[in-house]
């Protein structure tokens, strides 16, 4: 695992497609904007469970 900090606006550019910007910083809270292209599927861990085998159940858009 890679771990990198990042500070309010700051951007992580993920294989030249797909940039994640910390977006809101609050106690013990952070916000993430993704911007990925359309065949890039983003899933929360939680929604996304152990299988990552190409179904779009529980496929989640978030406008942030």
């Amino acid at each position: 695992m890679l771990v990198l900090s990042r500070k309010l606006n700051e951007k992580i550019v993920i294989d030249g497609g797909i940039v994640v910007t910390v977006v809101k910083i609050d106690r013990n809270q952070i916000r993430l904007g993704i911007e990925a292209p359309s065949h890039v599927r983003v899933f929360r861990e939680e929604i996304a469970g152990g299988s990552r085998s190409g179904s779009s159940d529980g496929a989640v858009a978030v406008d942030i």
